[in-house]
């Protein structure tokens, strides 16, 4: 019996394992990329011959990056690639010197709650 795992029209298949070399983690720091962290090339990071001993995913990414700093969630669309697997490929990019990423900005202490039951009393009293 001859089984088709997918269809002619999917194109290559190459697994998430492969272009990771197996790892799930980027980097050897434990580096957790949040998907609105913002990437961008680091000014005089990879010179065209540095950059040919990239994979392809990797020097995909860094033409991404090269156009426009863009959080790891639109790398990840853009690129058609699991986030997991864009983690770990810019861990790999970040360790090498070849981008930077800007941490988002941790959220804002939220209000008293005395002062939004007043905020919330003054709209109800109009």
């Amino acid at each position: 019996m001859n089984v088709q795992w997918y269809d002619a029209e999917a194109g290559p298949l190459v697994r998430p394992y492969a272009m990771t070399g197996g790892r799930t983690k980027p980097g050897p720091h434990g580096v957790r990329f949040d998907l609105i962290a913002l990437v961008a090339v680091e000014p005089g990071g990879a010179d065209a011959a540095t950059e040919s001993l990239l994979g392809p995913e990797h020097r995909s990414l860094l033409g991404l990056c090269r156009a426009e700093t863009q959080s790891v969630a639109e790398l990840a669309a853009d690129a058609d690639l699991p986030v997991g697997v864009v983690r770990v490929l810019l861990g790999d990019l970040l360790e090498a010197g070849h981008v930077r990423v800007s941490r988002p900005v941790p959220a804002a202490q939220l209000p008293d709650e005395r002062i939004l039951r007043e905020v919330i009393e003054g709209l109800r009293a109009l």
